[in-house]
């Protein structure tokens, strides 16, 4: 069926509004990023009256950026490893063995999703701090407490995700390594990891989002020294001034980890979540 003058101008119609929708707000971001503080104090303007890289030089220097940074590499890395590695072992042990609970347990799992993440807010809060004096572990304010809170919020979905995919491996891999005289860790490393690449990206890229750019944990389970970078930004802020040139250069500096480790590793995530969502 051919497509009519009247039918291919809206189509481009709504896809130049799509994409203008799009581009405006990255746009303003870069141009606002490059403009002296003097010109975003002034007004809004669609290009800066003196192109200047001061902001991206000067955020480091106006809050501990550089600290915040290294806080969130540190916590995001290792949530998204842990989140890995208990997902692979977790969804393999579903999609290969049939035991009572499973469908209960993948019940469960899947059903954390449905509730948004502030419900768990005050009763995680209470459960560290119980820890904390029962048995003298810190978790408030430290790496390691946010570490396992991201774990959480990543886990469930992870390992459902990672279930389906596994489910669309053939089992005759399995037995063939079984007749080498391979063992299920044997198997599962050398045999299912390898044909589950795809899949084992899409979760670590799930959660190394998921934890990047969280805000609302972070700003209650953080002291000033474990602060993250989505926690971090607010302090531009000043009582006297806000520093927008330097907010959207932080913000710049701050997405370019997330994008980039995305455009490298963008086939493997796609292909991860569509063969896990059909079979």
């Amino acid at each position: 069926m051919r497509e009519t003058l009247g039918e291919k101008i809206f189509r481009i119609v709504v896809l130049v509004g799509l994409g203008l929708f799009v581009v405006l707000p990255l746009y303003v971001m870069i141009t606002t990023s490059l403009k002296p503080l003097g010109d975003v104090q002034a007004g809004f303007s669609w290009w800066p009256s003196r192109v200047t890289f001061g902001p991206f030089i000067e955020m480091w220097s106006t809050v501990p950026l550089a600290r915040y940074f290294m806080n969130s590499l540190v916590v995001t890395s290792v949530a998204t490893l842990c989140s890995v590695v208990v997902a692979i072992f977790a969804a393999y042990a579903v999609s290969r063995w049939r035991f009572r609970g499973r469908s209960t347990f993948m019940t469960t799992v899947l059903s954390t999703q449905m509730f948004p993440g502030v419900l768990f807010l005050l009763p995680l809060y209470l459960i560290f701090v119980n820890i904390d004096t029962t048995f003298g572990v810190p978790l408030v304010g430290t790496r390691i407490g946010l570490i396992i809170t991201y774990l959480t919020f990543s886990l469930p979905f992870s390992i459902w995700m990672l279930a389906g995919y596994f489910d669309g491996i053939p089992r005759e891999l399995d037995q063939a390594g079984k007749v080498d005289g391979a063992g299920n860790l044997t198997i599962l490393l050398r045999i299912i990891l390898p044909a589950a690449r795809p899949g084992i990206v899409a979760v670590a890229i799930y959660a190394f989002m998921t934890a990047w750019g969280e805000v609302l944990f972070a700003s209650v389970l953080t002291t000033e020294d474990t602060r993250t970078l989505a926690v971090g930004l607010r302090q531009y802020a000043t009582q006297t001034n806000v520093y927008w040139n330097q907010v959207l250069a932080a913000s710049i500096a701050v997405s370019i980890p997330v994008v980039g480790g995305f455009l490298m590793m963008q086939k493997n995530f796609v292909a991860g979540l569509t063969a896990g969502a059909v079979k």
